[in-house]
């Protein structure tokens, strides 16, 4: 009889145990704004270099300054809407908005952008319809060094509609 007891309460044990695991709460999640993909931590990169901004060209320059708000990229970037990856059982996320303080501070990226400035010394860029670089595309020079960041509207069919962006 005692025995019947000791394995009953054991088993009690058990299942108490059990059900506290199962409901153990998930490691929480992070979810971060940058407006440059260098400040995502696996992401390696030295500096932006293709500039996205809110505003077309006439709109976000005024008096030799930005008025317009902008993310830059450096690289390939696969989705404008941003990049996760899990860290042991947490996701992070990170998601490309503008920055500057301006007019569109604050605003997704992806899809929003109406202007670019490529300030690639030696690389050229293309902006994509699609993530994952695919449909329609326009391609942005490089500045050769000379200093001149070659600020352009996105064509029609890309301005506001922008998904990704790939060296050229």
């Amino acid at each position: 009889m005692k025995v019947r007891h000791k394995i009953g309460a054991l088993l009690a044990s058990a299942v108490a145990v059990g059900g506290v695991v199962m409901t153990a709460a998930p490691a929480q999640a992070g979810t971060w704004k940058v407006s440059d993909n260098c400040d995502v931590p696996w992401i390696s990169c030295s500096y932006g270099d293709l500039w996205l901004f809110y505003n077309s060209k006439q709109y976000a320059v005024k008096d030799g300054r930005y008025v317009s708000a902008y993310a830059t990229f450096y690289g390939n970037v696969y989705d404008h809407r941003g990049t996760a990856r899990y860290q042991g059982s947490t996701l992070d996320t990170y998601r490309y908005v503008f920055d500057s303080g301006s007019n569109g501070d604050g605003q997704y990226m992806k899809n929003n952008s109406a202007s670019v400035q490529n300030c690639a010394r030696d690389d050229g860029y293309a902006v994509y319809y699609n993530s994952g670089y695919g449909g329609t595309a326009q391609y942005f020079k490089p500045n050769g060094g000379w200093g001149d960041c070659n600020h352009t509207n996105l064509i029609s069919a890309l301005k506001n509609n922008n998904a990704s962006s790939h060296f050229a």
